[in-house]
């Protein structure tokens, strides 16, 4: 998806030096899988709770296709 239409359609980025990673909380199941899956990038005790340079590329990839809502995209750089 570009990120022209994620944009349009509520995602918030989140800006790293590989990867671009996009939240919309409005379709966000709560299913905790990114939290879970990895700490480093996705916290909620901390701002912004999303830190997409705090794991490799291919780590923030894996733990996004467990979002089974799509609340969460990514855009490769």
């Amino acid at each position: 998806m570009e990120e022209e239409t994620l944009l349009e359609q509520g995602y918030r980025k989140y800006r790293g030096a590989d990867v671009d990673i996009y939240f919309n909380t409005n379709i966000c199941a709560h299913s905790g899988n990114c939290v879970k899956g990895n700490a480093e990038l996705f916290n909620l005790d901390r701002k912004p709770w999303i830190m997409p340079d705090n794991v490799p590329k291919e780590e923030a990839k894996r733990v996004i296709h467990t979002c089974p809502s799509g609340a969460l995209q990514y855009i490769e750089k």
